[in-house]
C-alpha cells in the first residue's frame, strides 16, 4: 500500500499550478476550466488567473491521481468524480466526455480556522440581537434547517451554530466529505460513500442515519439534505430527536419546506402529501436563509419560524428577523441590516424557564 504521505506529495506535485491559491487563505474556490483557463474566488469575487497546466493530458493525471488518493475510479465511463484534497478541500471534477473542453475542475477550500459568532457579527452578517437569539434556539434543542443558494456560507453558518450545542451532549454528524469542524468533546462522525465502479461498497446517508438512531444520539447534525434522507429526519424530528441541525439548497425560507417535501417524496416510504405536509411542518422549527450578495458578501437575510400547515394556505411560517435594503455606498458594497421584526418565538417561554437567554427585547 502507497503511504498516504506520498500520495500528497504527489498529488501536490500535479496540482502545482494552482498550489499558490490553494495555500492562499483568501482564496475560497478555485475553479478550473481545462487546462488554460483558471478562475480563483476570493471576497465573494471572481479573478482570472494567469496559471496554466501543460496541456488536458497533465490535468486529467492530476484528476485520476486524486482519484486514486481517495480511492474512487474515473475514466470515460465513469467521468464524475467527487473526492477531497488531504486539507479536506471538495473536489468536484468532470473529464471528457462528458466535458469536452475540460477536465473541468472545482476546489472549494476548507479552512482549519472556523469562524465565530462574533466574527460573523463584526463582518455584519448578522445583528448581535439575532446572533443572541439563534445561540439560544440551539441551546433549547430547536430544529433548525440553514438553507441558502451554492456558496452563500450554508455549510459555515451551520458550522457556527453548532458550537452552541451543550458539551455534555453526543452528537452524530453525518456528511458526503468531512466539513464541518465542532467543539465538543464528543462527536461521532459518519461519510457516506458512493459505489465503486462495480457498484459496490456504498453507504448512503439513509445508511447511516438509520444506523445513527441506534446509536443513543442526543443531537444529530446532517450536512446537507439531498435526497431521501429528508423522511428520516423529518421523523426523526417529530419522534424525540430535537435539536437537529441541517443545511439545504433553497433560495427563500418556503422554498426551502418545499423543497424537503420534495425530497421526503424521493424515498421509499409512501405517505400521503397532506400528512407528509403536517410532518415537516411539526419538524422544522426555524430557517435560517443565507445569500451571497452581487457585492461578494454573505449573510443571514432571514430567520424564520415555521408555525405549521394549513391545507388551504400552505406553510405558515413568521419572520423572526429579516433583512432591509439600504442601497450601495461608494465603493459598491451592499448596505443592509437584520432586524429584529418584533414576532415572539413559541420556544421563549420555554427558554425564559431553562434560563437561556434569547437575545430579543421585551415587548413595551
Amino acid at each position: 500500500m502507497i503511504p498516504q504521505r506520498v500520495f500528497q506529495q504527489t498529488l501536490t506535485a500535479f496540482l502545482s499550478p494552482v498550489t499558490p491559491f490553494l495555500d492562499d487563505p483568501s482564496v475560497t474556490e478555485v475553479m478550473i476550466n481545462g487546462p488554460n483557463e483558471v478562475y480563483i474566488e476570493r471576497a465573494g469575487r471572481l479573478e482570472l488567473t494567469q496559471a496554466r497546466f501543460d496541456g488536458a493530458h497533465a490535468l486529467g493525471a492530476a484528476v485520476r491521481n486524486l482519484a486514486q488518493y481517495a480511492g474512487r475510479y474515473v475514466s470515460e465511463d465513469s467521468p464524475i468524480l467527487e473526492a477531497h484534497l488531504p486539507d479536506g478541500s471538495r473536489v468536484e471534477a468532470v473529464l471528457p466526455p462528458a466535458a469536452p473542453d475540460g477536465p473541468f475542475v472545482s476546489i472549494r477550500r476548507f479552512f482549519r480556522q472556523a469562524l465565530s459568532m462574533d466574527t460573523l457579527v463584526g463582518w455584519g452578517s448578522l445583528s448581535q440581537e439575532a446572533a443572541t437569539a439563534l445561540a439560544g434556539l440551539v441551546a433549547c434543542k430547536q430544529n433548525i434547517i440553514v438553507a441558502g443558494g451554492t456558496g452563500s456560507g450554508k455549510t459555515s453558518f451551520l458550522n457556527v451554530l453548532s458550537a452552541f450545542v451543550d458539551p455534555g451532549e453526543r452528537i452524530i454528524v453525518i456528511e458526503d466529505s468531512r466539513e464541518l469542524q465542532l467543539v465538543q468533546p464528543h462527536v461521532v462522525q459518519f461519510e457516506s460513500r458512493p459505489p465503486d465502479d462495480e457498484d459496490r461498497g456504498q453507504v448512503s446517508a439513509r445508511d447511516l442515519f438509520r444506523a445513527s438512531l441506534r446509536m443513543r444520539p442526543d443531537r444529530i447534525v446532517m450536512g446537507e439534505i439531498r435526497g431521501g434522507e429528508a423522511i428520516d429526519l423529518v421523523q426523526a424530528m417529530i419522534s424525540g430527536h430535537g435539536g437537529c441541525l441541517s443545511t439545504l439548497h433553497a433560495t427563500y425560507p418556503i422554498d426551502a419546506l418545499n423543497r424537503l417535501e420534495t425530497m421526503a417524496l424521493m424515498s421509499d416510504v409512501s405517505l400521503p402529501l397532506s400528512a407528509l405536509r403536517a410532518q415537516v411542518a411539526s419538524a422544522i422549527h426555524f430557517v435560517v436563509q443565507t445569500a451571497r450578495l452581487q457585492d461578494g458578501s454573505r449573510c443571514v437575510t432571514h430567520v424564520t419560524e415555521v408555525l405549521g400547515h394549513d391545507p388551504r394556505d400552505g406553510y405558515e411560517l413568521r419572520d423572526l428577523f429579516v433583512r432591509r435594503w439600504r442601497g450601495r455606498d461608494a465603493d459598491g458594497r451592499v448596505l443592509s441590516d437584520l432586524v429584529y421584526t418584533g414576532a415572539r418565538p413559541r420556544c421563549l417561554e420555554m427558554m425564559h424557564a431553562l434560563g437561556i437567554e434569547s437575545g430579543l427585547p421585551e415587548p413595551t
